[in-house]
């Protein structure tokens, strides 16, 4: 019994000591996170207008677009776009913002597949009493059935928020300093993996946890 306090106190002490060096990726990984969420959600909702019009050229636009981020590996668009891309045209540009590309276009298509599920779950009879008493279709659509739809997918928004904060640690491939990258680099210093990744594991979860708090009470709130 007493070896396996001390095994614990020896963790304990150990992730104090790697704390500050991975709560600098920690701030990475939120700063991606948050960006690109917030990019991805404008993307997320041209898509989803583009997919709803009536303009078929705007149909297939946003079916292509899906398709292609829907049918390949998040890794696989990262090294295209930071490598392959740049490559190809002769400029660089830095792993963050490769990095918030790759993350906004992949939240965009997801997110722009929730939004459409969200409208179309609203009453076609809501949009044609707007429309009935003279409301523009874009003002009917921002004040009345948008409000609504955004209230239904709360659910699904958070779990992409969710996914896209796990996704930033694939991205340590093209050298984002974040927190995958991090624990990588106390690794190859020290060879402590098991205690390494053991204390990541537990980061990443105290944030899952705490962002679906967070999220559930919004969604308590608009519900009210």
């Amino acid at each position: 019994m007493g070896e396996f306090f001390n095994a614990i106190l020896n963790f304990i002490n150990y992730a104090v000591s790697i704390a500050p060096r991975l709560f600098e990726g920690l701030k990475m990984t939120a700063s991606m996170t948050i960006c690109s969420l917030a990019l991805g959600i404008v993307v997320g909702l041209i898509s989803c207008f583009f997919s709803i019009s009536r303009v078929k050229i705007l149909n297939k636009l946003s079916g292509a677009y899906l398709s292609v981020i829907r049918g390949t590996p998040l890794m696989v668009q990262a090294m295209f776009i930071y490598f392959g891309i740049t490559g190809a045209l002769g400029f660089r540009i830095s792993s963050f913002s490769a990095s918030i590309i790759v993350l906004m276009l992949n939240a965009g298509a997801y997110l722009s597949e929730i939004f459409r599920s969200g409208i179309k779950a609203i009453n076609k009879g809501q949009m044609e009493a707007a429309r009935s008493l003279g409301l523009p279709h874009g003002v009917a659509m921002r004040k009345i059935i948008l409000p609504q739809a955004f209230r239904i997918v709360i659910p699904s928004v958070t779990n992409q928020f969710i996914i896209t904060l796990k996704d930033t640690s694939i991205l340590s491939v093209i050298g984002v300093a974040e927190l995958m990258r991090q624990s990588n680099q106390i690794v190859s210093g020290n060879f402590r993996g098991f205690e390494t990744y053991a204390v990541v594991a537990i980061w990443y979860y105290v944030l899952v946890v705490i962002l679906t708090k967070l999220f559930k009470l919004l969604e308590r709130r608009l519900a009210n």
